[in-house]
Formats: C-alpha cells, sequence, structure tokens
C-alpha cells in the first residue's frame, strides 16, 4: 500500500512537471513552423493515446515514465516529403532551434516561480528567526551567538523565516570559511544589529554528513521545554528491553546534562547503534543504564538511533515573542518568487560544481526513488509542501537538462550555438560522438542516483 502511494505521489507532482516542460518544446516548435510528430509523456512502448485528425500528432502516455519527448519532422531522422522539408526541424534557422529547445527548461523555471508566487502569497504564522538554542561544539556555539537574537541576514542576504536561513547555510555545504550572521538584539529597545563570523570546516560533511544544514550550524529555531520524562515505552524498543521505565525522568547522556524531552532525543538521534550511558531519576534515586539507540533510516536514507521511548504528553504554547505572520502582497511575492528560484538556481548549480571537485560526497545525489519518497512525504505534511516539493523538482528539472551534455537540451543548445557562429551545423559524425558521450555520462549519473537511492533504503 506504501509503496503504491509513494508511486502515485509520485506521478501527481512528476506528471504535470514532465507534461508542462515537453509541452513547452511542443508550443514553440509549432510557433516556429515546424511540423510535430508525436508528444509523449513518458519512453517506450504506448500505453494508450489519440492520433489528432486535424495535425496528424500522435499523443500519448508511455511505459516508461521518467519523461518524455517532443518528435519532429527531421531529415536526419527519415525520408522527407518534397512539400514538407521547410517544415523539417533541421532545416531551420539556429535561433529557432535553440528556441524550441530551450522552451522546455524555460517552462520549469516558469512552474517553479508561480508555485512560489502562490506560496509567498499564502500568509502563513511561523517561528520568528530567534535563536532559541545554541548546540556545543558547532560553529554557532565557537561564534558564540546570543540566545534570544533575532537573525535578519546570512552571509549578507536578508532572511525572514527559518527555511530562508536554512536555504541560505545549505549553499555552503562542503566549504571550510566563515559565515556571516547578522544578528538584531532587542534587549535594550534600540534593535541593533551585530554581525558575527561562525567559522565552518567541511560544512555538513564528515559526522554531520546527512544532518540539516541548521542542526549542523547549531543554532535552533525555539522548541518547547518540555520536561525528559518517559510517558511510555514500545514493547520492542531499546529502552524498554535495557531497563528504562515510564515515570523515569532522564536527567544526563554521556554525562551531558538533560533538561528537556528534545535534547535527550537530539542525542538518541544523532547516535544509531551506538551505546549510550543513560543518568535517570527514578523515585527519587538516580539509576544508571546503557542503551544501544537501534539503527533506522527516514525517508531520504538518513540514518538514526531509536530507543523507544514517547514523552508525556503536555500542552505546548508558543511564546507570542518566538511567533511572527509572514504575508506578501502579490507584487512582493512575485519579486520573492524570482529571487528564491535564482537562489536555489545558483545553489543547485553550484553543489554540481562541489560534487565534481570533490567538496562534498556523490552520495548527495538523488535519483527516482527518492525524488517520490519526498513527494509522498509532502503530500503526509500539507498542501503547501506539495507546492514546495513541486517547485523545486521543477527547478531542478530546468537546471539539469539546462547543462552543456549532449543528449539534454543544454548539449544541443550549445551546438546550434556553434552552428550560429560557424554558419552551419556541426558534422553528422560530430554529433554523433557528443550523443554517445552524453548517453554514457547520463547513464552513468542515473546508474550513480539510483544506487545512493537504494543504498538509502537498507
Amino acid at each position: 500500500m506504501t509503496f503504491l502511494l509513494t508511486l502515485l505521489a509520485a506521478i501527481f507532482v512528476l506528471g504535470p512537471l514532465i507534461a508542462l516542460h515537453e509541452w513547452g518544446h511542443y508550443i514553440v516548435a509549432r510557433l516556429c513552423g515546424v511540423k510535430v510528430l508525436t508528444y509523449s509523456i513518458g519512453f517506450g512502448p504506448k500505453l494508450f493515446g489519440w492520433t489528432s485528425k486535424k495535425s496528424g500528432i500522435d499523443y500519448r502516455i508511455s511505459a516508461l515514465p521518467l519523461g518524455g519527448y517532443v518528435k519532429m519532422l527531421d531529415e536526419r531522422e527519415g525520408e522527407v516529403a518534397a512539400d514538407e522539408q521547410h517544415l523539417a526541424f533541421n532545416r531551420q534557422h539556429p535561433l529557432k532551434k535553440i528556441a524550441i529547445v530551450a522552451a522546455g527548461p524555460i517552462m520549469n523555471f516558469v512552474i517553479a516561480i508561480a508555485l512560489f508566487w502562490v506560496l509567498f502569497m499564502t500568509p502563513s504564522e511561523q517561528l520568528a528567526t530567534k535563536i532559541g538554542q545554541v548546540l556545543p561544539d558547532t560553529p554557532a556555539a565557537m561564534a558564540q551567538l546570543p540566545v534570544g537574537d533575532k537573525i535578519v541576514a546570512i552571509d549578507g542576504h536578508e532572511v525572514q523565516t527559518w527555511e530562508g536561513i536554512n536555504y541560505r547555510l545549505a549553499g555552503r555545504m562542503g566549504e571550510t570559511d566563515n559565515v556571516s550572521v547578522t544578528l538584531q538584539s532587542d534587549a535594550e529597545g534600540n534593535n541593533a544589529t551585530k554581525i558575527y563570523q561562525a567559522p565552518i570546516k567541511e560544512f555538513m560533511q564528515g559526522d554531520a554528513q546527512g544532518k540539516d544544514a541548521l542542526s549542523s550550524f547549531g543554532m535552533i529555531p525555539w522548541q518547547p521545554n518540555i520536561a525528559p520524562i518517559v510517558g511510555d515505552l514500545t514493547p520492542d524498543g531499546a529502552a524498554s528491553r535495557q531497563g528504562l521505565k515510564v515515570g523515569d525522568r532522564i536527567t544526563a547522556i554521556n554525562g551531558e546534562e538533560i533538561s528537556d524531552w528534545i535534547s535527550a532525543t537530539r542525542i538518541i538521534r544523532d547516535s544509531p547503534e551506538a551505546l549510550l550511558s543513560f543518568t535517570v531519576l527514578r523515585d527519587g534515586k538516580s539509576v544508571q543504564l546503557s542503551i544501544m539507540p537501534q539503527g533506522k533510516k527516514d525517508n531520504l536514507g538518513n540514518d538514526y538511533g531509536q530507543i523507544g521511548a514517547m514523552v508525556a504528553q503536555s500542552e505546548i504554547v508558543i511564546p507570542d515573542a518566538y511567533k511572527t505572520t509572514v504575508v506578501y502582497g502579490p507584487g512582493e511575492s512575485l519579486v520573492k518568487s524570482f529571487e528564491k528560484t535564482e537562489q536555489l538556481a545558483v545553489m543547485t548549480v553550484s553543489s554540481m560544481g562541489k560534487m565534481l571537485s570533490g567538496m562534498i560526497g556523490l552520495e548527495n545525489l538523488s535519483g527516482p526513488i527518492t525524488i517520490a519518497k519526498v513527494a509522498k512525504q509532502s503530500f503526509d505534511i500539507s498542501w503547501q509542501m506539495v507546492l514546495s516539493t513541486a517547485a523545486l523538482i521543477s527547478l531542478s528539472l530546468a537546471v539539469l537538462n539546462l547543462l552543456p551534455i549532449p543528449v539534454l537540451d543544454g548539449g544541443h543548445i550549445v551546438y546550434y550555438v556553434i552552428e550560429l557562429i560557424r554558419g552551419k551545423p556541426l558534422s553528422e559524425g560530430v554529433q554523433m560522438v557528443g550523443l554517445n558521450i552524453g548517453l554514457l555520462l547520463l547513464a552513468g549519473f542515473m546508474v550513480l542516483a539510483i544506487g545512493n537511492d537504494i543504498s538509502r533504503l537498507f
């Protein structure tokens, strides 16, 4: 059942993005006077479809849902009648070819901007960007960032939400340098700002691999102060098997003092299959226990620890000082959607460069299985998360397709730019060599990405 829901979620999110990408190629081709033969969502054998009586175009859904294609009349792929040669793609001016090929990725950019625009226009109550906690032995701790101050900029870029902070920090993945954090303090009522320099080293790599950017950096939003008292235990969990009991109050883990449940959870999650020393208060007496969290994997394949202990339920009230309502008008939302699209596109390209240079590991590359799981997870959260996931995937499709690799749209654009400069196309032999190299590169990336997906499952 879970597999079916994951598959349906992936189809629901990816299907429209692929269809609109191909529609970009399709509509511009027709506007440029090129005859379209087939419009297909998916590759391989045709599952179902229809042929237009007016245009003769074969619209189809094909068996392999990992993309799609628009097949155009082209003398390189078969004989073309003399009266239709002016409709062939290969006969078009290079600028028309570039427009047709670029239309797909551009459509994905437009989709991302439109979805971000809708999200920015949706009012939302969020946690204010005030630092709720600074984790020990992290860049934030080394920079001595004060708890309670409001984060207003990262590396000189204004931030208004924790999501924005997370993206700015994630963009520094793999780097060794300083992160500039601008804080605003209202302790004296003057809203003065101060810039702190937090040192990072191979950020989010090594022991921090798989952690989110905020935890790796060490500054955490406000979190409720929930007493670390065990309210329930799963019968087969590590905690139950190794002596923890309902009503126990956790006071320390591996010598680190514990004052709230979330701190205990953080240590447990970060310690899969590692033996931890627990100090608990039971009936007024201190008890020592050794508990090894069971290793689990989240939906993205990251390892985490779990002991099967639940906290006693309590009402959570967020202080007004840590709440804020984020809302933008249509014009401001549009500007912000362009800015966010640009930021994430640059971050995507930068991450690819870091992978190639070895600054970050190739295990960060994800394939269709991870994408499907993320799509399913977004449906479990909210419609806003579904739109956000679709926008991010659409943006990734745009950037990936514009890479200058033969087979991809970006590689074809390179060919047509060369044709525009030379006044004639590259020889078919040269183009075929490039095509074969592109296919090998693409196959290698797909094998690596799917291999990473599979490794995250086990």
